[in-house]
């Protein structure tokens, strides 16, 4: 085989073969290094040599000149010569790399994550917060490396980053989801880790004691947070006035479909799945409940009360609607007192003054208040029909309505002119 230093002028050079036909020219730099020009004028870089202990010379595939370079075709022929030095066959080499490649790509951390997501996640409670937080904080950073690289380094720069930015209990929630992430894969069995890099973290050395919230909204607070509620408008003012009304988690409220209201009788009836107690929730409606809702718009496209996509899905991105209430809560402070200042709170924190506030009305038990807000003791509702304790629920919503009216408009103390400022 007569051999010549290839250039890239003599491969452009190189006239297609006769129809029919193909010709090779060969390397003078890399032995067994030839190009077969085709009669379509296709120039394929091919490596002549013994392959898997066969007796005589054959000829392989290295790629087709313009798709790889000529010093790339070189390299890939060295490379393929060394192997076979080593009596290793390039091709089955180049196939467990893919494999190789391909197991990486399904180990990756997104890939893994989606999985977590699909067949764990999406089955509780919590499901589009804590997909949204995975997204948001892990997914994003981690998304293309194998979940076996994943350091216990980059997790705690995750949550340290949580705590400079002031969000402590943020923090605790990520560590708690990726934890379980890590936890999930683990006893899956498929994806090549069997240690977690979270397995040494402990959240009070990493983040601090969690330390249980107590911020309750003064009555000037709550007065400020209803009128701002005007000024948000739809989805998430007449949302944040359920809240105020119900006491309700957030998620709950997010979330709820016409399907589960009943208007005439006055009831929301929260599905077991959207329970944290995994028991259906029924909230008995007062009439400045019932006056907020008759007012929210009816979509043709889903069933979800509070929606950005016409009913399609639930509103989940609070951040921004928080800063925004924020800001009218201060605003309206301020018509009162042009110093007020509004100290840091969570829209978790409202349920809590919900509940604080049924403690002073009288004539309410404990257990009722506590039923009110979804908190039910070991087996209750299991026990009992779900519409246990419905009349004393009535009851403190109502008399709960009444004390945040007053709040709201001391010197209109009428259901008839609160229903209608709303």
């Amino acid at each position: 085989m007569p051999r010549k230093t290839l250039t890239d002028r003599t491969l452009k050079s190189l006239k297609p073969a006769p129809q029919g036909k193909h010709y090779d020219r060969w390397d003078a730099v890399v032995p067994g290094l030839g190009v077969r020009v085709s009669d379509t004028g296709t120039k394929t870089f091919v490596l002549m040599k013994r392959y898997g202990g066969s007796a005589n010379p054959t000829r392989r595939r290295l790629g087709i000149y313009g798709a790889i370079t000529l010093d790339e075709a070189r390299a890939k022929a060295r490379l393929w010569q060394s192997l076979l030095d080593r009596g290793i066959d390039p091709r089955a080499e180049e196939k467990r790399q893919r494999d190789a490649e391909l197991r990486k790509q399904e180990n990756s951390f997104a890939a893994v994550a989606e999985q977590f997501i699909k067949r764990h996640v999406a089955k509780t409670r919590k499901a589009a917060v804590v997909e949204r937080e995975l997204r948001r904080e892990f997914i994003n950073r981690w998304a293309a490396r194998s979940i076996t690289e994943i350091t216990q380094h980059d997790v705690v720069a995750v949550i340290d980053e949580a705590v400079d930015r002031g969000a402590p209990y943020q923090a605790h929630n990520l560590l708690g989801h990726v934890r379980t992430l890590f936890n999930w894969a683990i006893a899956r069995g498929v994806y090549g880790i069997d240690r977690s890099p979270c397995d040494r973290l402990r959240p009070a050395a990493v983040i601090g004691k969690k330390l249980a919230r107590q911020r309750v909204l003064t009555d000037e607070e709550l007065k400020a947070a209803w009128s701002a509620t005007d000024a948000l408008g739809y989805p998430y003012g007449p949302l944040l006035k359920l809240l105020m009304l119900t006491g309700q988690r957030k998620s709950e409220v997010a979330e709820a479909r016409w399907t589960e209201l009943d208007l005439a009788k006055k009831i929301w009836t929260i599905p077991a799945n959207r329970m944290k107690a995994d028991g259906a929730h029924v909230v008995p409606l007062s009439d400045d409940a019932v006056a907020v809702l008759e007012k929210l718009p009816r979509f043709n496209s889903g069933d979800y009360l509070f929606s950005t996509t016409h009913g399609k899905k639930p509103v989940n991105g609070f951040s921004k609607a928080k800063e925004a209430f924020d800001r009218e809560i201060l605003k309206a402070l301020r018509k009162e007192d042009p110093k007020a200042k509004l100290p840091d709170f969570v829209i978790h924190d409202i349920r809590r003054t919900v509940r604080t506030g049924l403690s002073a009305v009288p004539n309410i038990s404990d257990l009722v208040r506590e039923l009110v807000i979804g908190h039910t003791k070991p087996g209750l509702h299991k026990v009992y029909d779900q519409y246990a304790y419905l009349d004393e629920k009535r009851f403190a919503l109502d008399a709960w309505a009444a004390r945040l009216r007053s709040i709201i408009e001391p010197a209109r103390a009428n259901v008839v002119e609160l229903r209608a400022a709303l």
